[in-house]
C-alpha cells in the first residue's frame, strides 16, 4: 500500500525528507489534541481515524526527526473553558510539545487565545470562524480549513447566478454561524446590490426548533434560503421543510450540507438541486486522492468522511513543519509553517505567510437524492491559494492584531 504523504509527490517528499531517519534515544514526540469528541461524533469519529492513520504512516518512516509521535487527545465537551483546562494540562502535565485540533469555533478561538498568552505553537484543523486567522489572528495560530469567508466566497458566484432578490438566512447562533452570515451577507450584498435578505433566524446549536424556523421562513417567502445549519440541527430543518414544502420552488445554499458526514445521515430525505460545498469522495479522481482512499479502506474497512482528511492532513502538516523546523522551539516552528508546502488528499496545500490560512479548497456542486442517498453532482474543487476567495492583503493586515 502506498502511502500518500511519502510517495506521491518530489514536493510531498521534500517536505517530510527529515522525518525518514531511523529513531533514536531522543524520546517520542508529544502532540496534544484537543475536541469535542462526544459533542460532535459525526465529523470526529472519522476525524481521529484520519490521526491515527497519519501516525500510523509517519512512524512507519521513523517518526519526525527521529522521533515517534505519540498523539495525546482530550476531550473539551464542546465548551471553551474546558478547553482552556484541557491545553493547561496538556502542556503543563503531559509536556506536549505543540498543540492541534477544535471543531466549534468558540473552542477554537479559546485554544487560539491560550495559545498567544502561552507563546505556544497552536495548529487549528476545523474551526471555521474568520477570526482564527484574520480578525484577531496571533503569531501562533495557524489553520488548515478554509474559513467562512473563504467558503462564503466559493458558494457566493453561483448563488449570484440565481438572481434570486430576496434571501433568508438560517444559522446556528454562535461564532461560527454568526461569522458565515456575515460574511454570506457581505460578498452576495457586493455581487448583486439589489439583493434583500428578507429574514434571519439564528437558532441554538443543537436545539433548533425546527418547526417554528421552518415556518418563520416560510412566511417571510423567501425567493432562496441560505442555510448554515449542520449535523442534527441539519436533519430536523430538512425533515421539516420537506413536510412544509419550504424548499419547493425555492433556491437553498448551504454551507458543509454536501460532506458525508451530515449528507449521507439524510438518507432518502435529502435535498436535490442545493448548492453546497462538500466532499463527493465516491467520484474524485485525482492520483493523491485514490492513494488516500485505498490507504484509509485499507486500515479501517470504512469509506472518508471529510473529517477523516482534516484530521490526516493536520497531522501531516505538523509533521511536516516540525521537520522544516528541526525543532519544536515555537519560533522555529512559526518560521517553518509561513510557506509550508506538502501534499494533501485534495492535492498540494501550502500555509500562507501573510495570515497563517492554508490554501486547502473545498468542493462546490449541487446535491442529488440518487436512490434514496445524497450525492453531490456537478462539482468543482475550488483552490484556496486562488486570491478571489481571499480578502486583499491589506485587509488581512490591517485585521490581524499582530504578525
Amino acid at each position: 500500500m502506498k502511502s500518500l504523504s511519502f510517495a506521491l509527490s518530489a514536493l510531498s517528499l521534500a517536505a517530510l525528507s527529515a522525518t525518514l531517519v531511523p529513531a533514536h534515544a531522543q524520546g517520542v514526540l508529544k502532540i496534544g489534541e484537543i475536541n469535542s469528541y462526544k459533542a460532535q461524533p459525526a465529523f470526529l469519529e472519522p476525524y481521529k481515524k484520519g490521526m491515527e492513520l497519519a501516525v500510523e504512516e509517519i512512524n512507519a518512516k521513523g517518526g519526525v526527526n527521529g522521533r515517534k509521535i505519540e498523539l495525546i487527545t482530550r476531550d473539551d465537551n464542546g465548551n471553551p473553558g474546558d478547553t482552556v483546562r484541557m491545553a493547561e494540562e496538556l502542556v503543563s502535565r503531559e509536556k506536549v510539545e505543540i498543540l492541534t485540533g477544535a471543531f466549534l469555533s468558540n473552542t477554537g478561538l479559546a485554544l487560539a487565545d491560550f495559545a498567544k498568552q502561552k507563546k505556544f505553537f497552536y495548529l487549528a484543523g476545523e474551526p471555521l470562524t474568520d477570526k482564527m486567522t484574520w480578525q484577531g489572528g496571533n503569531r501562533y495560530t495557524f489553520r488548515l480549513r478554509p474559513g467562512t469567508y473563504m467558503q462564503a466566497a466559493m458558494l457566493v458566484p453561483e448563488a449570484a447566478k440565481l438572481n434570486k432578490k430576496r434571501w433568508a438566512i438560517v444559522y446556528p447562533n454562535y461564532e461560527y454561524g454568526q461569522s458565515a452570515s456575515a460574511a454570506f451577507k457581505q460578498l452576495l450584498k457586493a455581487a448583486q446590490p439589489d439583493v434583500e435578505f428578507v429574514a434571519e433566524q439564528a437558532t441554538p446549536l443543537g436545539k433548533v426548533d425546527a418547526g417554528s424556523v421552518v415556518q418563520a421562513l416560510a412566511d417571510a417567502k423567501p425567493d432562496a434560503i441560505f442555510n448554515v445549519l449542520f449535523a442534527a440541527d441539519l436533519s430536523k430543518f430538512v425533515r421539516e421543510g420537506n413536510t412544509r414544502g419550504l424548499f419547493k420552488g425555492r433556491e437553498v445554499v448551504s454551507v458543509l450540507t454536501g460532506e458525508p458526514e451530515y449528507l449521507d445521515p439524510l438518507k432518502d430525505e435529502a435535498p436535490d438541486g442545493w448548492i453546497v460545498t462538500g466532499y463527493p469522495w465516491y467520484s474524485i479522481k485525482t492520483p493523491e486522492h485514490d492513494a488516500w482512499v485505498k490507504a484509509y479502506q485499507a486500515k479501517f474497512k470504512d469509506y472518508p468522511r471529510l473529517g477523516s482528511v482534516v484530521g490526516y492532513s493536520m497531522i501531516h502538516s505538523a509533521a511536516a513543519g516540525i521537520a522544516k523546523a528541526g525543532s519544536t522551539d515555537t519560533e522555529k516552528l512559526i518560521a517553518a509553517f509561513r510557506g509550508l508546502e506538502l501534499m494533501s488528499p485534495f492535492g498540494k496545500i501550502s500555509y500562507r505567510a501573510s495570515d497563517h490560512q492554508s490554501t486547502m479548497g473545498a468542493y462546490v456542486g449541487r446535491t442529488k437524492n440518487e436512490g434514496g442517498k445524497g450525492v453531490m453532482v456537478n462539482y468543482t474543487y475550488l483552490d484556496g491559494a486562488d486570491p478571489r476567495f481571499q480578502p486583499t492583503a491589506d485587509a488581512i493586515k490591517k485585521s490581524r492584531t499582530e504578525d
